[in-house]
């Protein structure tokens, strides 16, 4: 494909993948005070059943309100929104690499979604238990969050681990493609669990519980990618 084509494809995909996030958006709309309560029980077992979060400024808890439905729409169209982006990756691929793009939608689809869920059961009620008696203990003051802040901290941390937990399916498919070798992925360990650090501090708050519960998922999902590209090739050879 020429380089305009691509272009073009790219805008197809990407104006189909909108549409999917806009329905998934409106669905959301009308079931986001359930996904709210969903959300909010890390927050609640972590301040009490009392417990309520509070807005400060009239409009926050509207626009936290549509910011929960867009997100919960990504999240219900994402095996739409992979399937579009896979498709453009497959565009520009040879016809026998193209077969491992039809693989990668579903596993994406559901490391995705598996990534989000992990960070609201298991990574928000340590990470907020941490914060929490970090600031009655060290700093001797109570916390209330806003409803504005928790969302935005909710929302952005669960994307980020639907993001991260894609390294297998990224490992294999520049495997598979030829682009790195397993050899070449063994030999690198040290520096990926450096670099994994480093990004899990960058894409997290700055504390030390949600940095270490980002980067040891991340680093155990990069020796699965090694280890799905080893049984592929084993696979390939016999």
């Amino acid at each position: 494909m020429s380089l305009g084509d691509h272009l073009e494809e790219l805008r197809t995909r990407l104006i189909r993948a909108l549409i999917g996030i806009v329905f998934g958006l409106v669905i959301c709309l009308f079931f986001a005070s359930k996904i709210i309560a969903f959300i909010e029980k890390p927050y609640i077992d972590v301040m009490g059943e009392q417990a309520r979060l509070q807005t400060l400024a009239p409009a926050d808890g509207f626009i936290s309100y549509v910011k929960i439905a867009l997100i919960s729409g990504l999240i219900l169209s994402s095996p739409w929104v992979f399937y579009h982006l896979w498709l453009f990756v497959a565009a520009g691929l040879h016809h026998h690499e193209r077969r491992y793009v039809y693989y990668a939608v579903p596993f994406s689809t559901i490391l995705f979604v598996t990534g989000a869920l992990f960070f609201i059961f298991v990574v928000a009620p340590i990470t907020l238990g941490f914060l929490v008696k970090f600031n009655q203990k060290v700093l001797g003051v109570q916390s209330n969050f806003t409803f504005a802040n928790y969302v935005s901290f909710v929302t952005m941390l669960m994307l980020v681990f639907g993001v991260a937990f894609q390294t297998p399916i990224a490992i294999f498919f520049l495997n598979r493609t030829g682009l790195v070798s397993i050899d070449s992925l063994r030999k690198s360990r040290k520096y990926v669990l450096l670099g994994i650090f480093i990004v899990a501090a960058m894409v997290t708050p700055p504390d030390v519980i949600s940095q270490v519960t980002l980067a040891i998922p991340l680093y155990f999902l990069f020796e699965l990618g090694i280890l799905l590209s080893y049984f592929a090739s084993r696979k390939e050879r016999s």
